[in-house]
Parts: C-alpha cells; sequence; structure tokens
C-alpha cells in the first residue's frame, strides 16, 4: 500500500516528499555508479514524487547513454534521488531510503531487497556475486 514518506539529503537543502509501498522490493544493484555509491532504492513512479525543496541545489550526472539521470546534493553529497528514464516500467523514481525521514531500524530490516546485474545491462537477472551489494 502506498504510504506518502520525506526523504533528504544530510545537509537538509534537498528533501522530497514521495508515495512509497516499502512492502515491495528494494533494489540493490551491481552497475558502476550504484556499486561506488551503495545506492538503495525504493520505487515511486512519477506521480507519487515531488521535489518540495533544494531543486537549484541539486548537482545531475548522467553517463554511458545517459538514460538515467543522478541527482546529488551539490553540498553535501548525498543522492536523494535518481530518474530512470529507460525501464521496464518506464518513468521512474529511484529514492534512496538511506534517505527516508521517520522510518525505524526494524522496519529497513524488514525490507525485501533484490539484486540486479546492472553491470551487464541483465536487470531480470540475480549477479553471480551480490553479498557485498
Amino acid at each position: 500500500m502506498l504510504k506518502p514518506y520525506r526523504a533528504s539529503c544530510h545537509c537538509g537543502r534537498v528533501a522530497v516528499e514521495v508515495d512509497l509501498d516499502l512492502a515491495q522490493p528494494s533494489y540493490r544493484c551491481n552497475c558502476s555508479i550504484c556499486r561506488r555509491t551503495r545506492f538503495w532504492p525504493a520505487i515511486a513512479r512519477p506521480e507519487g514524487f515531488r521535489l518540495v525543496a533544494g531543486e537549484d541545489e541539486l548537482t545531475r550526472y548522467t553517463f554511458g547513454a545517459h538514460r538515467n539521470h543522478h541527482y546529488f546534493c551539490r553540498h553535501c553529497g548525498v543522492r536523494v534521488f535518481g530518474v530512470g528514464n529507460d525501464t521496464p516500467i518506464g518513468t521512474m523514481y529511484g529514492i534512496n531510503i538511506g534517505c527516508l525521514e521517520g522510518v525505524s531500524e526494524a522496519e529497513l530490516a524488514r525490507m525485501t531487497v533484490t539484486c540486479v546485474d546492472g553491470l551487464h545491462d541483465r536487470w531480470g537477472d540475480v549477479p553471480e556475486f551480490h553479498r557485498h551489494l
């Protein structure tokens, strides 16, 4: 069931409100940027995403085919969200679960994590090695 959440960067300059169902799987990916930043997203649809503070504080990063947009706070460096523009479900927002406010450690521990092989563009497959993700 969708529920509203607020997520923010470490310094608080960037904040979003999102509608998420934390009973749905979250994701860990082995692609080069997710592995390096340990990005752990929950998925929000465009209609369930609102940037409420800090649009001018964001830095956008793209690489490779430039399909996905990675947004970082230019002050503290935290990635609150990213935008996937070429995914099996169309455009979606990946919300950094570590940035969610008001979610307890117990709730985080109960979340289902699905590992995906973004490194080899096999998004439906679990990578051979994934414990470290």
